[in-house]
């Protein structure tokens, strides 16, 4: 029988989202400063450390496993380490985040590779406005980019977009209109207070899951849906039965930590316990000190759970209190 790893709330993880660097291509003005450190390649995990923390997972229960960054498709051997962590053992879903910008030439290569899903994100379809939320993004290609991987045929392809007032939130049924127009699902993100933010005051540009589905609901009727996902997202289907579904991830407005499946690697090695909280384990120093020996980060994992939060206390309208940048976190 399948060992499984129980947090002392009760709730079973069963979900791991591995950052596979930092680094990004784009400097998305909630997930990084412009003018971003990256960390030295000496303190990111290796490729052969980022299998031996997904294969102790996977033989703890894990069965879903995320990559993201920064952008993972810029780290080199990106195929590779998918193709090896999709044949795991007790592995049912490999999945990534994605900003879409290389995704024109490396759409066909992933899916071969066994990634089943991807999430791109994408919060404007203004050429202008991309450029300046992602400060350096073409939006065409990202466009295109989806285009490709629709193409290719995942098993689902979803948008996710973070909506800031005043920003882009005049783009809310753009969005919804580009997501039915190609049959893919749609997830609005309320942004999480991580970071020092600088370019926007981001209690003011806080824009709640309600205020954004209120919008949707002047031009469709949603109903719940009955789908699930291992994720946090709450989905609703259109009434007029168009396959697009609308989802929403809300950690201020409807915390949803009572359910949480999920813990993160961040790109050095830390296993975060909660998005909200800095709660970690170094994997990366029980990988480094005693090499070769996944008993030893089987049993870091196993240990790491009793430090699981209830939850996080995201607030709007309180001082950050998580100083890491999004793209230090892993999506």
């Amino acid at each position: 029988m399948t060992e499984k790893l129980v947090d002392s709330f009760g709730r079973v993880v069963d979900y791991i989202r591995i950052s596979v660097t930092d680094r990004c291509d784009f400097r998305c003005v909630y997930c990084m400063a412009e003018d971003m450190t990256f960390l030295p390649r000496a303190q990111v995990l290796t490729l052969e450390e980022i299998h031996t923390i997904a294969a102790a997972f996977v033989s703890l229960g894990v069965n879903k496993i995320r990559l993201t960054g920064g952008e993972p498709m810029v780290r080199r051997g990106i195929e590779g380490l998918c193709a090896d962590l999709a044949v795991l053992p007790g592995l049912e879903e490999l999945v990534m985040t994605t900003n879409g910008s290389q995704l024109v030439n490396k759409a066909v290569a992933l899916k071969k590779a066994g990634v089943k899903r991807l999430n791109v994100s994408l919060d404007s379809l203004q050429a202008e406005r991309f450029k300046q939320i992602t400060r350096t993004g073409d939006v065409a290609q990202v466009i295109a980019g989806i285009d490709a991987a629709i193409a290719a045929g995942f098993q689902n392809l979803k948008i996710n977009a973070v909506i800031l007032r005043n920003r882009n939130d005049d783009e809310i049924m753009d969005l919804v209109e580009f997501a039915r127009s190609r049959n893919i699902d749609l997830s609005f993100i309320e942004e999480m207070p991580l970071g020092t933010i600088t370019e926007h005051d981001q209690a003011q540009a806080y824009m709640s899951s309600d205020e954004v589905k209120a919008v949707i609901s002047q031009h469709y009727e949603l109903l719940d849906s009955s789908r699930q996902t291992p994720g946090p997202s709450r989905y609703f289907a259109f009434a007029d039965g168009h396959k697009s579904r609308i989802g929403f991830i809300s950690p201020h407005s409807h915390n949803f930590c009572e359910a949480c499946n999920r813990v993160r690697v961040t790109a050095e090695g830390r296993l975060l316990l909660c998005l909200g909280n800095e709660h970690s384990v170094d994997l990366k120093a029980v990988l480094r000190r005693y090499p070769g020996d996944m008993s030893r980060v089987q049993q870091a994992i196993r240990d790491a759970m009793q430090l699981k939060p209830a939850r996080h206390y995201f607030n709007a309208a309180d001082e950050v209190k998580i100083l890491r940048f999004m793209n230090m976190t892993g999506g």
